[in-house]
Formats: structure tokens, C-alpha cells, sequence
């Protein structure tokens, strides 16, 4: 059936129905036999199962998940799609959100109650679930593994299917004799074979053994016995045939169903997600082509320009989502880059939504997944933010916890669906958003691409702003707009990632805490850190001090200025000045942030500039070439020197930005 809710609901109400009429004693008002609608359950207590659910994720590696694939009739052969592995962990969570003390299921669960059984052991849980695994009737076809006999076939349905099913002359793998066994016997404690005289004449069968043994001998014959097998299943069935046929409601459900089942076609599984976008407002603060320009140079990618440009010109409010996993110290790219990147977005209009992804979090086992401590730590970012210059007027702080479960109707639909849309190999690829490899992967890693991919639709986003190393979650998002075809598929607006101080260190890392300048550093750590980084002389790629200058000093200060001697080519002033940012709504005033850098730092800087400059020494630098721009900055760089002097004057352009900072926080 496509993955539709309704339809899956309507399927799951005529289930309930069937098991009336069969018989089933659900006891006065059903207070023996208690169904439960999935959803309805789950969005009733969303934080009690997905806590569980991501709790169990965490916990196990992939491999023991597909070790599990049984259940779903998936075997080691067969590709995996990533919603049968988040399928695995949520059934194994059902058996403590329904507080069961029996799992009463087929054998080929054995595998999954497994699974229960060791997240007890882990979580030091007293009571482990007793397993009652029944047997698992197979089809009466060996070709057709459909072949199965339902509880609304008519009579003749059923003579056609146990004339054709195989029913070889042995006991062992013979699906009509299990029929005998796990159906007819138990319903009416006896089988009735009826036969001509010359064949053994009628005989009532009490016993399966008996039975068994008088059809390994010879003596009952696969004619006769299919015979009394079809009778058995149809006097079986005959009642649930009349309720379906006498009662209104349960025949107009039967007719949903098979409609369902008909009709059935891949199709959108969800209702379209996709929005028209506003007319465009001619009262626009800021022309579109500054817009476009400032919210461009956020990224070093954008897929695509062109949609940007068409999302800036139509919607006077775009959404930008951002997101940050609370898992530690927030080092200078978190604090500075993100404050300058929220500005920009801001100043051009959009509303910024940061998702504080305390979930993702415990997925990842950060803060030993401890969700209190996670808290704590998002907190601390979200004050980090406000005492370095964020311009908070347009951004919304949303704790993914406390949103996913608020809106849980709308949230896990979205990450089911893009789970069982995605190969476990197409998933698997966006682990490096998490810093992993694809090495022992636990259920986890598999749940975050999906959940972190969902987050984008959940939000609304018409951009996703985030780093370079989450690229290729962003592209599957709109792999998953074609997939569901929707219209307007979120603008990828990757920024560069800074990298560590040290040497090889492609990205900061907050294991290393030499790699990294965080927000909360002393100045002399500070001083330590630049210092001891790695400045390879005569190379601008892959130089992490120069990295500082381009992606914090500059878009910080506006303006890189060098006092040397005469010899060495004297005062040199380097500026970047884009035009977006001389508009009255400029919110990278510069006297807003050098004022309390002139105050604390006047001990050590006699030369500096307030308001439009600072200053600072590098006597190793001896060209005489007139640059003015960054640009020319780099070009300069490139010249035989030492890379003394640029790190005393990393050294004090890190003072001044963290002085700034301390006296704003």
C-alpha cells in the first residue's frame, strides 16, 4: 500500500474489524484486548517513545541492526534502505513504551526481542520481556511467496489456492500440513477427511501425530487431505464473510481497503509540502540586487544563484535555518563567523530560525548523552550569541526536543519518509555531517541524515545555511523535493569552514584544544594558540592564519591596517568595502565594536584608531607595493617573507576581537 496514513489507518481499522468476527475475545468493551492507533499513541507521549527510540539508536551498531532484517522479511542479499533500519529500533522501542512483559510475536522476530533484551542489560532494567515466539506459517506456494490465503477470500478463492499449493509427499516443508497443524487443529481440535471406501472410507483425525504419521505412510493422500483442508478454512472463515457482508460499515471499510490496495501506485506520500511564495513587496528596504549580494557572500557555494535571486525578488521574509549541535566549548567560527553570517541575514530581511539540536546531540553521545548537560551547554551558546554583537531582532532560538515532540504528528512522518526513500548507502554518505566515518556506524548515524534532513521541511526553510561539511544533507533535501515533487527546493548556501591552527588540520577540532580559538578564551591562551599555529611562509592556501584574517578579522573590522618603517614600505592600509554594507541598516557598525576594543586595549595599542581602524606592528613586512584591498593583502602575502611578524599580528587581532567580545558579553 503507498505510504499514505489514511489509507494505512483505514487498513488497521478492517484488521480490528476481521478480528471481531472471527472470534477473538476482546472481552466487555474491550478491556482484555486494548488496539492502539501507532500515531495517535506515539504523538500522545512523543517524548517518552522517541526518547527511547534515539536511546536504543545510540546504543547499537548498524551491524547488529540488520542482523535484525528478518522481521521485515529482508534478507542479507537485499539493499537496505534506511527507513528498515529506523523501522528495527522503533519496534524494538515499542516493547517498553507499551510496558509489555510478554512479546507475544512470530519467529522471525526472534531477532528484534533479542535486541530488547540487551537494551534491558544495558540499561540495568530488572524485568526483561519474556519472548512467546509462534510459529510462522509459510506460503502454499514455494514460487510465490505471497501465496497466502486472507480472511475475506470467498469459498471458491480459497478450494483454488489449497488445490494449487504444493503438498509434497513429506511432513518437513509441507505448508498444507502445517496448515492442519497451527489452524485446523487448534480451532476444532480434530480433522475430518472424507473419502470412498476404497481409499480408507472417513476418518476423524484427534491427534496432528496421528495424522502425520498416516500421511508419511501412505495412507492419507494429498487429494484427500487438501479437500478437508479448504472445508476446515472455509467453515473458519465463513463468519468474518457475513459480518463484512451484513454489516454497512465494515463492508464500506472492505471496499476502502481493496480500493487502496487497487489503485495502489508510487506516488507523494505525504501531502505537498511545498508553499507558494509571497508577491514580492515594492516597499523593500534594500534593492534587490544588494540583497542578493550581501546574503550571496555568506557562502562559498550556493545551489543555485538563480533561485537565490528568484527567492529574494518573491519573498519579502525568507526563511534562513541554521542549526548547532550543544556539545561543548564554542570556538571562534561558531561565535564570530555565525554572529557575522546571522547579520548579513538579517540585514537583508530574512527571518533566521537556529535549531538547537539537543537531540541530535544525544544521537551523536555528546555530553556522554546526557541530555541536562546538553541543555546547559545550549544555553551557554545562546548567551555566547548575544554578547558578541548578534543582531537578535529576527532570529528564533527552537529546542529541537521540545518542538519535535510538540509537533510530533508532523515531524517523524517526514523523517519515516525520507528514511524509506534512501538506500542505507545513500544515507551513509552524509555521516561526515556528524564527523564520522562509515565504520562500525551505529543505528544512530543512520536516524541524524534523516532527522537533520526532515528538519528543513519541518522549518519551513527556503535556505539552509550551514557549513560546507553538512553539503551533502543539504542536497539530499532536494533529492527529496524531486523524489515528492515539490516545487521549491531550499537554497544551499554553504559556508567555508575554518580550519584548525595546526598544522594538517583541515577543520577546527574541540577534542584538540590547541586547534581552536574559543569564545571564552583568556587573552593569554589566545596569545599561545596564534603563537604556536601553523604559518608557512610564501603560502596563502592552507594557511590557518591567514584564514583568521580573511573569514573573522576582515569581516569584523572592515579594514586590515599595517604600521611598518619606511624600509619595510611603511603604513599600509588594507580594506574591504562592499557596497551592502554603506546601507543606513548596516549592522557592522564599526563604532559599536571598536569603542570597547579602544578601552581595553589601550595599554598595549598607543596607535590605535577608534571607530574607523586598529593598528598593529608587522615589521617583517617589506613591500612597497600600494595595496588597499584584501585581495592585495593575500597578493602581498605571497612575497618571500618570515611569518614572524604575521603572527604578532594575528596575535593582537585576536586581543582586539576578544576584548570586543568580553566587553559586550
Amino acid at each position: 500500500m503507498d505510504v499514505d496514513l489514511l489509507k494505512i489507518r483505514d487498513a488497521g481499522d478492517y484488521s480490528i474489524e476481521v478480528l471481531k468476527a472471527a472470534g477473538m475475545n476482546l472481552g466487555d468493551n474491550m478491556e482484555l484486548i486494548r488496539p492502539f492507533n501507532e500515531i495517535e499513541e506515539i504523538e500522545e507521549k512523543a517524548n517518552d517513545y522517541w526518547s527511547l527510540v534515539i536511546d536504543i539508536a545510540r546504543r547499537n551498531q548498524i551491524s547488529e541492526i540488520k542482523k535484525s532484517g528478518q522481521i521485515m522479511g529482508q534478507s542479507k542479499k537485499d539493499g537496505w534502505i534506511a527507513g528498515q533500519i529506523i523501522y528495527i529500533c522503533m519496534q524494538c522501542a515499542y516493547i517498553f513504551f507499551f510496558e509489555a512483559d510478554i512479546c507475544q510475536i512470530g519467529m522471525d522476530q526472534q531477532t528484534v526481542n533479542a535486541l530488547e533484551r540487551k537494551f534491558c542489560h544495558e540499561t540495568k532494567r530488572k524485568n526483561k520481556p519474556i519472548m512467546l515466539s509462534h510459529h510462522v506459517l509459510p506460503s502454499l506456494l514455494n514460487s510465490d511467496p505471497s501465496s497466502v490465503i486472507y480472511m475475506d477470500d470467498d469459498e471458491a478463492t480459497v478450494e483454488k489456492k489449497i488445490g494449487k499449493a504444493y503438498c509434497p509427499s513429506t511432513v518437513q516443508g509441507n505448508p498444507c500440513l502445517q496448515y492442519i497443524k497451527y489452524i485446523v487443529f487448534p480451532w476444532f481440535n480434530e480433522v475430518k477427511v472424507e473419502r470412498e471406501e476404497k481409499n480408507g472410507g472417513e476418518k476423524d483425525y484427534t491427534s496432528c501425530e496421528e495424522l502425520f504419521a498416516d500421511y508419511e505412510k501412505g495412507l492419507l493422500h494429498p487429494g484427500d487431505l487438501k479437500p478437508a483442508l479448504w472445508k476446515a478454512i472455509n467453515t473458519i472463515l465463513q463468519p468474518v464473510r457475513e459480518h463484512f457482508k451484513n454489516d454497512k460499515d465494515a463492508n464500506k471499510l472492505l471496499m476502502k481497503v481493496k480500493s487502496h490496495l487497487d489503485s495502489e501506485k508510487r506516488g507523494m506520500s505525504l501531502k505537498d509540502l511545498s508553499s507558494p511564495l509571497n508577491h514580492p513587496n515594492s516597499t523593500t528596504e534594500m534593492c534587490m540586487e544588494k540583497k542578493f549580494n550581501l546574503v550571496r557572500s555568506i557562502g562559498e557555494e550556493c545551489i543555485e544563484d538563480g533561485e537565490l535571486r528568484e527567492l529574494l525578488t518573491n519573498k519579502p521574509r525568507p526563511i534562513s535555518y541554521d542549526g548547532f549541535e550543544p556539545s561543548g566549548r564554542m570556538h571562534i567560527a561558531q561565535g564570530v563567523m555565525k554572529t557575522i553570517n546571522v547579520n548579513k541575514l538579517t540585514s537583508a530581511g530574512c527571518k533566521v530560525k537556529i535549531w538547537i539540536a539537543d537531540w541530535f546531540a544525544l544521537l551523536n553521545d555528546k555530553m556522554g548523552g546526557d541530555l541536562e548537560k546538553i541543555e546547559v551547554v545550549g544555553k551557554y551558546f545562546i548567551e555566547t550569541w548575544k554578547g558578541s554583537a548578534m543582531n537578535l531582532d529576527n532570529v528564533e532560538f527552537i529546542w529541537s526536543s521540545k518542538e519535535i515532540n510538540r509537533r510530533a504528528v508532523d515531524y517523524w512522518p517526514l523523517v519515516l519518509d525520507i528514511a524509506r526513500r534512501n538506500t542505507l548507502s545513500r544515507i551513509t554518505k552524509c555521516c561526515k555531517i556528524m564527523g564520522r566515518n562509515d565504520k562500525n556506524l551505529t543505528l544512530a548515524q543512520i536516524f541524524y541524515p534523516c532527522m537533520q534532513c526532515a528538519d528543513i521541511f519541518f522549518l519551513e526553510a527556503d535556505i539552509c545555511q550551514l557549513g560546507n561539511d553538512q553539503r551533502k544533507v543539504n542536497v539530499l533535501a532536494r533529492e527529496y523535493c524531486k523524489e515528492i515533487k515539490k516545487e521549491n527546493k531550499p537554497v544551499i548556501l554553504s559556508h567555508h569552514m575554518l580550519s584548525g591552527l595546526l598544522e594538517g588540520q583541515s577543520k577546527m577540532s574541540k577534542s584538540n584544544p590547541n586547534s581552536a580559538i574559543f569564545m571564552e578564551d583568556e587573552e593569554a591562551e589566545i596569545v599561545t594558540k596564534i603563537n604556536n599555529a601553523y604559518c608557512p611562509p610564501n603560502v596563502v592556501e592552507e594557511n590557518p592564519c591567514l584564514e583568521y584574517i580573511k573569514y573573522i578579522v576582515f569581516p569584523w573590522f572592515n579594514e586590515f591596517k599595517v604600521e611598518g618603517k619606511e624600509i619595510s614600505g611603511g603604513e599600509r592600509s588594507y580594506r574591504n568595502f562592499p557596497k551592502l554594507l554603506n546601507t543606513p541598516n548596516d549592522v557592522l557598525k564599526l563604532q559599536d565594536i571598536c569603542y570597547p576594543v579602544f578601552m581595553s586595549t589601550v595599554d598595549f595599542v598607543d596607535d590605535f584608531q577608534p571607530i574607523l581602524s586598529f593598528s598593529c606592528r608587522w615589521s617583517a613586512y617589506n613591500t612597497s607595493c600600494a595595496a588597499d584591498s584584501k585581495d592585495d593583502f593575500f597578493s602581498a602575502c605571497r612575497t618571500p617573507q618570515s611569518p614572524g611578524g604575521l603572527l604578532q599580528v594575528l596575535k593582537r587581532t585576536a586581543r582586539l576581537i576578544f576584548k570586543s567580545l568580553a566587553g559586550k558579553a
